[in-house]
C-alpha cells in the first residue's frame, strides 16, 4: 500500500513540476532541439558515425563472440566441467527414453543396504 501511495505522490509532483514551465516553453525547447538536429553539420556527423558503426559491426561481433567462448571455457574449467558439446544435455535426455526398472525396492532391502 505504501508503494502505491508513493507512486501516486510521485506522479502528482512530476505533473506539477512538469506543467510549471507550460506548453509554450516545451514547444520552444522542442523547436530548438529540432533546429540543432536538422543542422546540416550535425546530420553530416550522424552520417559519418552511422557509416563507422556499419563498417566496424562485423569486427565487434567477431571480437565479442571469440571472447565469450574464452570466458565460457574458463568458467567450465573453474567448475571442473567439460566444455559444452554440440548437443546440450537437456536435448539429449529429451530424445532418449528412460529404461524401466524391473526391480522393486522393499523396506527390508533398504534396511539391509544400510547395514
Amino acid at each position: 500500500m505504501r508503494g502505491k501511495v508513493l507512486f501516486a505522490l510521485g506522479l502528482g509532483v512530476g505533473y506539477i513540476f512538469g506543467t510549471r514551465a507550460g506548453r509554450a516553453r516545451y514547444n520552444q525547447i522542442k523547436s530548438a532541439a529540432l533546429k540543432v538536429w536538422n543542422d546540416p553539420r550535425v546530420q553530416e556527423q550522424v552520417t559519418v558515425a552511422t557509416e563507422f558503426v556499419k563498417d566496424k559491426a562485423p569486427e565487434v561481433v567477431d571480437f565479442v563472440s571469440a571472447n565469450a567462448k574464452k570466458v565460457a571455457a574458463k568458467v567450465d574449467e573453474a567448475r571442473g566441467t567439460k566444455p559444452a558439446t554440440s548437443k546440450p544435455a537437456a536435448a539429449k535426455s529429451a530424445t532418449t527414453k528412460p529404461k524401466a526398472s524391473t526391480k522393486t525396492t522393499t523396506a527390508s532391502d533398504s534396511e539391509s543396504a544400510g547395514k
